[in-house]
């Protein structure tokens, strides 16, 4: 059997994307390099590649070529995966974008642009900046409560946090709400909710919100619909919605190569540049071991010409 690519790129993508499907619908290495006449360890490493740039440009988390158990992984994630594949272009040339860190100048710009382009622009502007401030993922997001950012008094819970309940991981961890930029953004989109009826109550409490409504609403003014998948006993849940609503936010704000993951990251740029550890970025990103933070979001490292460069 063959080892090499085939000669064409745009067919090689082609290729590894049926070759992904395959793996994610149970077949192994083996029996797939069977059907393409190549090598089982050819096979893994074009599962693999077109694996890891599908979920960075998707922002599924958990996926790269050092991760322990990738296939098993890989068919956990399958319905995201596939709906994923969906507006994947295998064959598109690509620049590895994704992992910068995006600056203040570009965000501020992104903002603007968003305001000017979006039918929605109050909630999208505070959609936007909560990935920054939170860290939080989409769907942790959207299943955020008005409870969870107002204390009953109207005043913003700034060190809050996010139920079990709201949590991919099951597990509850502190939530900070720790911007005057995110206040103002959220400050608007709640009473332009308010003024529009959407997920109010009698009383004054909550800012005459709803405490148990959904914090962020669909165009329709309700929270935005959650699915199930997977078998029994490990179900896991996807938001299509919030996913296409980000993407057309980063359009607007022509940051197209962005996804949540990608924020996530700059999000841990800002972390470890204010001298943060492994500890407290995996309590803001809900991430429970140091070594899932290492291999996700490794640290940058200094050349080391540069770390030798005058000592004394």
């Amino acid at each position: 059997m063959e080892d090499d690519e085939p000669g064409s790129t745009g067919a090689a993508a082609i290729q590894a994307v049926a070759m992904l499907r395959a793996v994610i619908d149970g077949r192994t290495y083996e029996s797939v390099a069977m059907d393409f006449g190549i090598t089982r360890t050819a096979v893994e490493r074009r599962v693999k590649a077109v694996a890891i740039r599908l979920c960075r440009e998707v922002g599924i988390e958990g996926m790269n070529d050092g991760a322990t158990a990738f296939v098993r992984r890989l068919r956990e994630r399958r319905e995201a995966i596939l709906h994923a594949l969906e507006r994947f272009e295998p064959a598109a040339g690509h620049a590895p974008r994704g992992d910068r860190v995006v600056s203040a100048d570009e965000i501020a710009r992104a903002v603007l642009r968003i305001r000017g382009r979006s039918a929605q622009p109050a909630r999208d502007v505070a959609l936007f900046y909560t990935l920054f401030v939170t860290g939080a993922r989409p769907l942790e997001i959207v299943r955020l409560r008005v409870r969870d950012y107002l204390q009953a008094g109207g005043e913003v819970r700034r060190e809050s946090e996010l139920p079990a309940s709201a949590s991919i991981s099951g597990k509850s961890r502190p939530l900070y709400f720790a911007s005057r930029k995110l206040d103002d953004a959220l400050d608007a989109y709640l009473a332009e909710r308010v003024a529009r009826g959407h997920g109010i109550t009698d009383g004054g409490a909550f800012r005459s919100l709803d405490p148990d409504s959904p914090l962020f609403l669909s165009a329709t003014g309700e929270g935005f619909r959650i699915t199930q998948y997977g078998a029994e006993g490990r179900r896991r849940c996807l938001c299509r919605p919030i996913l296409e609503t980000y993407r057309k936010l980063f359009g607007y704000a022509e940051l197209e190569w962005a996804t949540p993951l990608s924020i996530r990251r700059t999000v841990v740029a800002r972390l470890y540049d204010r001298g943060a550890d492994e500890e407290q970025v995996g309590l803001v990103l809900g991430i429970s071991e140091r070594s899932a933070v290492r291999e996700q979001f490794p640290r940058a490292r200094p050349t080391m010409a540069s770390l030798v460069q005058e000592l004394v």
